[in-house]
């Protein structure tokens, strides 16, 4: 579940990764910026599917839930490791 506005900096997985949009709208873009122009929007029952190690970003506008599955283990290295959440200082 993503809130509107939400982003997600730009990334890869080592493994690929397949994304459905159950509600709402989510905007992917490949790359190492995240630049919201060059993103496509894939809508409810939308369906994309990234090979392994492909960069790339989204965000949403309004609120969606998005089903992410592939095979596992799944990982997230952000191109800019400064983006990454899991480092932030508490």
């Amino acid at each position: 579940m993503l809130p509107a506005g939400y982003k997600i900096p730009p990334h890869w997985h080592t493994q690929p990764e397949n994304l459905t949009v159950i509600s709402g709208a989510f905007y992917l873009g490949n790359g190492d910026t995240l630049n919201m122009t060059h993103a496509h929007l894939l809508q409810q029952g939308g369906y994309h599917s990234l090979p392994a190690k492909a960069h790339h970003f989204a965000f949403t506008k309004k609120p969606t839930i998005l089903q992410i599955h592939g095979e596992g283990p799944f990982d997230i290295t952000y191109i800019n490791p400064a983006d990454d959440p899991s480092k932030a200082s508490k």
